[in-house]
């Protein structure tokens, strides 16, 4: 955000108090002019000048009211462009190098052979079609195929069954959203180019974060903290991230994911933060896939969030870990542009709002191709999403 942003709030902010200023000057003078016209007319005296000085007041009323409404659109456009600040506690840095790591969680696994990727063991296994994806859609999208498609869905409920013991209420939102929810969580207008637009000012969700978060849009709360838990299909146009991960389902238009979404107190936010972060975390053990946290700074730092934990995913066959969710504490950023509140004894409060993907669907299922791959092709299914596959073991070519 440069300096000429800020320069150009202020300049319109002060045009626009001046501008108010001299209204109200000028309808105190109205209703004074008012009297004086109606005294006139009383003792059956000429009010031709005093008529014309009312329409001169009038007509300068307009035209300052016209200009009240200009710079306050001025000024709601670039006060909804500024980022969320930091917290204190987010390390300060340029870039994702910046960030550190806060703990690592298991062992990339050792192998005697030498691993592929999730897009060739999908397309060797017939579970991952990218050729009729891109048919019937383009590319960026991908057909997933029996036991794919049967691996994608485990996951889901999955997911959900495992947030729902941690204390979250499933909810099922729609994917369509209007402009002042997508407002409300901060997605327009920063990421516009981003989001899909659809017929009617509808956007789809870029995430299940959107349509949870604003079921409380215009309204005070209740019996805090409030924990939701929810799947949603994810659009995104992945604008400017062209020749990125372009092979693959790391980086899809469409891709599924279960969200977790709490409404806090401000002085509980930060304990709620990281308990969301072990909540995210919880699914990754459980698959027993290897993990990292690291804690984004400022330079990474997402544009509503105030302080953001990412949990990455080894992959193998990149040799690295990967982005699998995001869990951050937007503090009353949302709740301000959603005007989502809370009453205590002093009055009115903004909520603090956070979430955290758990986890990307998506890139769970590429974690799980990946890590438990076989020399022989076939992939071992982890022993928690057994009974979700009717007993499956694993997924070998037919």
């Amino acid at each position: 955000m440069g300096t000429e942003l800020i320069d150009s709030l202020l300049e319109y902010d002060a045009a626009w108090r001046e501008c108010l200023a001299e209204g109200d000057s000028l309808k105190h003078k109205r209703n004074v002019v008012t009297r004086e016209i109606a005294q006139l007319k009383k003792e059956n005296k000429d009010a031709a000048s005093k008529i014309n000085e009312m329409q001169s007041i009038n007509s300068r009323i307009k035209e300052l009211d016209d200009k009240i409404r200009d710079y306050k659109s001025k000024i709601n456009e670039i006060m909804l462009s500024i980022p969320n600040i930091p917290s204190e506690t987010t390390p300060i840095g340029k870039d994702e190098n910046d960030n550190p790591v806060v703990r690592v969680v298991g062992e990339p696994r050792e192998f005697t052979f030498t691993p592929k990727p999730h897009w060739e063991i999908g397309e060797e296994l017939d579970i991952l079609d990218f050729e009729r994806g891109a048919k019937i859609a383009g590319q960026g999208f991908t057909v997933y195929k029996g036991m794919g498609a049967k691996l994608e869905r485990a996951l889901i409920n999955f997911m959900l069954d495992v947030h729902a013991e941690q204390g979250y209420l499933e909810v099922f939102p729609p994917v369509l959203i209007n402009e002042k929810a997508m407002t409300g969580t901060g997605q327009l207008p920063k990421f516009k180019d981003d989001m899909y637009l659809c017929a009617d000012g509808y956007y789809l969700a870029p995430t299940a974060e959107v349509p949870v978060t604003n079921l409380y849009m215009d309204e005070y709360m209740e019996n805090l903290p409030v924990f939701l838990t929810a799947y949603t299909a994810c659009f995104r146009r992945e604008a400017g991230k062209h020749g990125q991960d372009t092979r693959g389902i790391i980086r899809q238009h469409q891709f599924n994911k279960v969200e977790l979404v709490k409404f806090a107190k401000p002085e509980t936010s930060y304990e709620e933060l990281e308990k969301l972060t072990l909540d995210a975390e919880e699914i990754l053990k459980l698959l027993n896939l290897p993990y990292r946290v690291v804690s984004l700074c400022t330079g990474d730092l997402g544009f509503s969030a105030a302080k953001t934990y990412d949990l990455e995913v080894w992959v193998p066959a990149q040799k690295k870990y990967r982005e699998i969710s995001s869990c951050s504490n937007f503090e009353n950023f949302q709740a301000r542009r959603a005007n989502i509140r809370f009453r205590t004894p002093e009055g009115p409060q903004f909520v603090h709002t956070l979430n955290g993907s758990g986890l990307a669907v998506g890139r769970t299922v590429v974690a799980i191709l990946e890590n438990y791959q076989r020399e022989d092709g076939s992939v071992e299914i982890p022993e928690v999403l057994r009974p979700y596959m009717g007993g499956a073991e694993e997924i070998r070519k037919v």
